[in-house]
């Protein structure tokens, strides 16, 4: 197998110098993932370009695709994801944040925050989510700019294209070995020495060959790379690694549609081994 291009982003919706978009650049050869370098994109307008590189290349963004099916059929937008995400672009950012609030006020309690499948087995928050961890302003801001690239968004929207973008979540990548223990913070009093610790077991549990069984790669950092992801305590670089580990994970189940299953292409699907195998087991009890 020739060595493959594999990123890792970890996105935000309002990047800064303080906090940019930041993506690992990474080399797959056999089993080896090398991480080059991690970029810093401060602007929007870095990652526009930076996704128009010439492919081959795959890479693991860690913002949400889509949005809940249920919340698509209520709301009676287009049900294709270049459809709904074309109008969500047109609505502009206020009204799409208006249109997400307002629709939760008049929900029942318990049911106000819709989830896709995918989220509900990774763990992750709803994709409608405006405030705290602000995943539909990434959502807003991500889905549209990578469906403009013209790039293969899987399982969303498919092209005849060798720039393959695929969803990433990196906090599953770091719960096989930390749990729920948290390792970051962006609020500088949390930064704690017991965070940094926790990068440090993460970085060295990624780099084990243990490593291999799981994801099927072993990650290889240079000194100076290894301790920038350890010292980084919003683990942003640290994040965009985990990407790359599920774009290269991805990349290996290339013959199984990237470890996509069927029918998840109007709200998206996150890479991930632990997912597909709970996808599987929940399948395999409802036949």
């Amino acid at each position: 197998m020739p060595p493959m291009s594999i990123f890792g982003m970890d996105f935000t919706s309002a990047p800064s110098t303080r906090k940019p978009i930041t993506c690992a650049v990474c080399r797959l050869e056999a089993e080896t993932l090398t991480v080059q370098e991690c970029l810093l994109f401060p602007q929007f307008v870095a990652f526009e370009q930076f996704l128009q590189q010439p492919g081959p290349w795959i890479m693991a963004c860690d913002f949400p695709f889509g949005q809940p099916r249920q919340l698509i059929h209520n709301l009676s937008w287009p049900h294709s994801w270049p459809d709904y995400v074309h109008a969500v672009d047109a609505m502009g950012k206020a009204n799409f944040s208006q249109t997400l609030i307002a629709y939760s006020k008049a929900r029942p309690a318990g049911n106000k925050l819709h989830q896709r499948l995918a989220d509900k087995l990774a763990g992750a928050i709803s994709p409608m989510m405006m405030y705290r961890v602000p995943v539909g302003k990434m959502f807003f801001e991500g889905a549209p700019r990578l469906l403009k690239s013209g790039a293969s968004v899987l399982p969303c929207y498919p092209r005849s294209d060798t720039r393959l973008v695929v969803e990433g979540y990196p906090a599953l990548v770091a719960r096989h070995w930390l749990g729920k223990r948290s390792y970051k913070s962006d609020d500088r009093a949390r930064q704690t020495p017991e965070l940094q610790q926790a990068r440090l077991e993460l970085v060295d549990a990624i780099c084990a060959p243990a490593m291999s069984s799981i994801y099927g790669v072993r990650v290889q950092l240079s000194d100076p790379l290894r301790e920038r992801l350890i010292s980084d305590p919003m683990g942003d670089q640290l994040d965009a690694v985990l990407c790359a580990v599920q774009a290269a994970w991805a990349y290996s189940q290339r013959t199984q549609n990237y470890g996509i299953p069927p029918g998840f292409e109007i709200d998206g699907w996150i890479v991930d081994p632990l997912i597909l195998n709970a996808y599987q087991q929940t399948a395999r009890a409802t036949h």
